[in-house]
């Protein structure tokens, strides 16, 4: 292991379902392109969450995702996640040093809703890719027609569950590592609905900051048109780390 690849999993810090979930940025850490990788950093190096730079220009998801969408989401919205993430670890541990654990539970709450949010938003960019038209490949795409039968099935059943998604949320493939098999699930808000043990691969924001600007209020349309710049290069990636 290179001394840089330990210093990224020593920096990186995971929110949610444990320590099974780093491989999702284990896997872009180790790839060849710099960008990716560095769009995947969640800390900085101080241990502080921190906004990643996005792996491509803002302009260059379009016509799918316009640019004034790609800049407030990522710089403002994605941007709140982070700092509403640092804010409740700082008043965790002031409670600590003051014995004083009256807020514990709001402030615990902020900290699942906040960090939850950056590590979404964090795969979300990387589940993108500017060059459309790419399909899964090798075990990911063997995976795929065992569990879904074949990728027209996964893309129906994905399409379908990311835009019925109740309110804010998600909608994520993803492999869970204690029954060894690929599911499509929702995820309301951030952090409600998920399974112990699912890892993602890829990742559908359906907040309407992620589409309203261009889409208005057709999600349906927003999530049929990104499907086309998924990026299975990186989902394949974190499937051979998660097995």
């Amino acid at each position: 292991m290179t001394e840089s690849r330990r210093s990224f999993l020593k920096a990186t810090a995971l929110t949610t379902a444990g320590a099974a979930l780093s491989v999702a940025f284990d896997a872009a850490a180790s790839a060849a392109d710099d960008k990716l990788a560095a769009a995947s950093r969640l800390t900085d190096a101080e241990g502080q969450y921190a906004l990643p730079p996005l792996p491509y220009e803002y302009k260059a998801l379009e016509p799918v995702i316009d640019e004034a969408t790609v800049r407030l989401h990522h710089d403002v919205h994605h941007k709140a996640y982070v700092d509403g993430a640092n804010a409740a670890l700082k008043r965790l541990a002031a409670a600590r040093a003051d014995g004083d654990f009256a807020l514990v539970k709001h402030w615990s709450r902020e900290l699942s809703f906040h960090g939850s949010g950056h590590v979404l938003h964090t795969l979300y960019w990387t589940s993108l890719t500017p060059t459309p038209g790419g399909e899964p490949k090798g075990e990911l795409r063997e995976a795929i027609a065992a569990d879904f039968g074949d990728l027209a099935r996964l893309k129906a059943h994905l399409i379908k569950a990311t835009v019925a998604v109740e309110a804010s949320g998600w909608g994520v493939l993803a492999y869970n590592a204690l029954d060894r098999r690929l599911t499509v699930l929702q995820a309301e808000k951030h952090q409600d609905l998920t399974v112990w043990g699912a890892i993602p691969l890829l990742v559908i924001d359906v907040w309407e900051h992620a589409y309203y600007l261009k889409y208005q209020s057709k999600r349906a349309d927003y999530v049929v048109a990104v499907w086309d710049i998924l990026d299975w290069t990186a989902a394949g990636r974190r499937f051979e780390a998660a097995r």
